[in-house]
């Protein structure tokens, strides 16, 4: 069974994920209405990867007794001065959720919940990653700027990106 500190702040970790497939689903648009396909694609990809979290949350949640509360979503900005303004918004966004999953720790840790801090260590290595390839995007972005080619090079990179979930969803006893 979930202590009632810890599946609050389950809840909390599944509606900070939902928010940030939403905020990845207006890049993606964003993207889109500036002919940007190949970034439109890999934040459409970044999305789904979010949703798979939000999956591996509830399923946890489930799985030790407790119950999923969702919550409003905020509405994320719809706009972004430039493609690599909104990497930078996604690389800062990535950072306040490493933050997010940090207390997670902290807080399982204190309340002795074994088996929470060990489900937590896979999104621990997965921040690692995610500020990683988006800190990569937008060095990229950087180095591309005033180069007008080299936005359409990244762009077309940038759509090769395949979509990733997490190892085992559980969905109905299915893995993906």
């Amino acid at each position: 069974m979930l202590k009632p500190k810890i599946e609050d702040a389950l809840n909390s970790q599944i509606n900070a994920e939902l928010y940030s497939a939403y905020l990845y689903y207006s890049m993606a648009a964003d993207f889109a209405s500036r002919s940007l396909t190949g970034c439109a694609h890999w934040m459409n990809m970044q999305a789904v990867e979010e949703m798979g979290h939000v999956q591996k949350f509830v399923n946890y949640v489930n799985e030790r007794g407790g119950h999923v509360s969702l919550k409003a979503i905020d509405a994320p900005p719809t706009e972004w001065d430039s493609p690599r303004s909104a990497f930078e918004n996604a690389l800062e966004h990535e950072g306040h959720v490493t933050s997010l999953i940090n207390s997670l720790v902290d807080l399982s840790a204190a309340e002795s919940d074994h088996a929470t801090y060990n489900f937590l260590q896979w999104f621990v290595e997965e921040q690692v990653e995610e500020e990683a390839t988006a800190g990569e995007i937008v060095d990229k972005m950087k180095l591309v700027e005033g180069a007008g080619g080299g936005l359409f090079l990244l762009d077309a990179e940038l759509a090769t990106r395949p979509a990733t979930l997490p190892p085992t969803l559980g969905l109905g006893g299915a893995t993906a």
